[in-house]
């Protein structure tokens, strides 16, 4: 009995932690212990009451592909701003909610050094259609194993020759 409310007590920070990934790379024994452990928690909360608080994890959350390419291949060299597409599809996969990261877009020259840095909240980088679906986004996080593609617009430096793309939640 009191390793079961023990398990109440600390359930913010031990289901995170004994969370698995729903990209496969838990194995089934580790999911099918962490499904029942759920189970159990879903029946404390009812019995018992809980908070149910998001986590912001960045380890759960999985960039997919990104791809960055001109706006308009016709225009090429010719667009004077430089207009680029950058598209992201990135993964929780983790199996429990997760609060949405912010983005960062950093791009480099030839020789590697960074010459600007973009940064995308989740209301920037997540589609509008999904915002207007999920008005609590922000506080519900995102759904176990949901997957997100974005298309950003930016403008690149004429010295652009690379990008490096990260997932990050600002200090609070």
């Amino acid at each position: 009995m009191l390793l079961i409310f023990g398990e109440h007590l600390s359930r913010n920070s031990l289901l995170p932690t004994l969370a698995t990934r729903v990209d496969g790379s838990s194995s089934p024994i580790a999911s099918s212990a962490f499904s029942l452990l759920q189970k159990l928690d879903e029946q404390l909360c009812r019995a018992l009451g809980c908070v149910d608080r998001s986590l912001s994890d960045f380890a759960a959350w999985k960039i997919t592909s990104v791809t960055l390419s001109p706006e308009s291949t016709r225009e090429g060299l010719k667009n004077v701003l430089n207009q680029s597409v950058l598209q992201v599809e990135i993964q929780n996969r983790l199996a429990l909610p997760v609060l949405f990261p912010n983005l960062e877009i950093s791009l480099t020259d030839a020789e590697e050094l960074e010459i600007k840095t973009i940064r995308f909240t989740p209301q920037e980088w997540l589609p509008s259609a999904w915002q207007e679906s999920h008005p609590d986004f922000l506080r519900q996080g995102s759904p176990s194993g949901a997957m997100f593609s974005s298309e950003l617009p930016i403008s690149l430096p004429q010295n652009a020759a690379g990008y490096r793309v990260r997932i990050f939640y600002p200090e609070k």
